[in-house]
């Protein structure tokens, strides 16, 4: 980050590798400019594969994506017709295309939300990094700060966007910076739910996340949506015994359960798998025993695992080392009867053995027997048909 800026510009060109992208550079109008994430994360050398590209265009952004998607085989889809906001998708590739705001691009640059998101590159033979703020210095320091007061006011989104931009970079937030999101985190409200959802499934998916999902709730930012359990905030310290990938299941749910209630994820537009799910970890952690639930009764364990089986790390995070280990172990072994509940035998396979029809009592029984498979009380097919008939003739007259 120290070389002058012609190698800064080849360094960041080099890494985005124009000319794998699907969309020739060479189409773009005279004064386009590569703004935003692509040109930040150029300079720090963490572009992603396939990163999404935004671009400046001096005018007519929906029109040439239009253009351009017949030209290259893509999709152009209008993200906001009032200012001239439209996306190509091609092969994997998202390029946004955004008028120019004001009259030239230092002014465009100037009305952006923190000044390492405020540096373009222009797009051009002798190519050039404009950067009105000083976001590169930002990035050599690690530090976050917004462009202005007034750009968090008009677009408030921006102070839940500055807390995720910490987490997804680890860099710390410029005091002044701080206090613009104190105060006008109230205003978060007035913007979209789908963007606040947006922003929050990105940050509870970030591991390095703790001390942002501890300061969504200090500094209150989600309390029209919030969650008001003491619960203590899943942590990844508390992870020792799980993989990355058990890890990446199980923080988005613990933390989006610890954050937003079930009114809010409903009016943050969750989808209703979310909803449920985090509705579900939330109804069993209120049972939590404090000894891996080994004091509840064998109905409420067998119902635990049955509501929670696909998701059950997000349980576990505040488990000690030792119960995480065991329950993880189990977890991971797809045949294990109680964590992977099931009946032994197949609903069609009782109905033409045992000459029972579909209905409640077939349901009952084949819970019945999922529950005893559940605690190691049917060994073989032999001992689960002897279980199902003494069951039958036991119930026959209460179904």
């Amino acid at each position: 980050m120290n070389e002058d800026n012609s190698s800064l510009v080849k360094a960041v060109w080099e890494r985005l590798n124009p000319d794998k992208w699907p969309l020739p550079v060479n189409h773009l109008p005279i004064g386009s400019a590569l703004v935003g994430g692509a040109v930040r994360d150029g300079l720090l050398n963490r572009l992603d594969e396939k990163p999404d590209i935004d671009i400046v265009v001096p005018d007519h952004a929906i029109q040439l994506s239009n253009k351009l998607a017949k030209i290259i085989g893509a999709t152009s889809v209008v993200l906001d017709a009032e200012r001239d906001v439209a996306r190509l998708a091609c092969n994997g590739w998202s390029f946004d295309l955004a008028r120019q705001i004001g009259g030239s691009l230092e002014e465009d640059l100037w009305r952006r939300d923190f000044r390492i998101n405020a540096i373009a590159m222009t797009v051009e033979p002798n190519s050039k990094l404009i950067d009105p703020t000083g976001g590169i210095a930002d990035l050599q320091q690690k530090r976050l700060v917004a462009v202005s007061e007034k750009n968090l006011v008009d677009d408030p989104l921006r102070c839940l966007r500055g807390l995720r931009l910490m987490a997804e970079l680890d860099f710390f937030l410029d005091p002044q910076t701080r206090t613009f999101i104190n105060t006008y985190s109230s205003l978060l409200p007035k913007s979209a739910p789908e963007r606040i959802q947006s922003e929050l499934n990105l940050i509870v998916g970030i591991q390095n996340a703790d001390e942002v999902i501890c300061l969504l709730r200090e500094i209150g930012i989600l309390d029209l949506w919030s969650n008001p359990s003491e619960a203590a905030i899943p942590s990844t310290l508390d992870a020792k015994a799980f993989t990355s990938s058990e890890l990446s299941l199980a923080l988005p749910l613990a933390r989006l359960t610890f954050l937003l209630s079930d009114f809010g994820l409903v009016q943050l537009r969750f989808s209703r798998r979310i909803c449920k799910q985090c509705q579900l970890l939330r109804k069993w952690k209120k049972l939590n025993d404090g000894k891996a639930y080994q004091t509840l009764i064998e109905a409420d364990r067998l119902q635990l695992h049955q509501d929670l089986e696909d998701f059950l790390p997000a349980l576990i995070l505040d488990f000690s080392i030792k119960d995480q280990e065991a329950w993880l172990d189990r977890w991971r072994d797809s045949k294990d009867p109680l964590f992977h509940p099931a009946s032994p035998v197949d609903g069609n396979i009782l109905k033409e053995t045992l000459g029972i029809s579909e209905g409640p009592q077939l349901g009952a029984l084949m819970k019945h027997l999922s529950h005893e498979r559940a605690f190691d009380r049917l060994i073989n097919l032999d001992q689960t048909f002897e279980e199902a008939r003494d069951w039958l003739q036991h119930n026959s007259t209460s179904m």
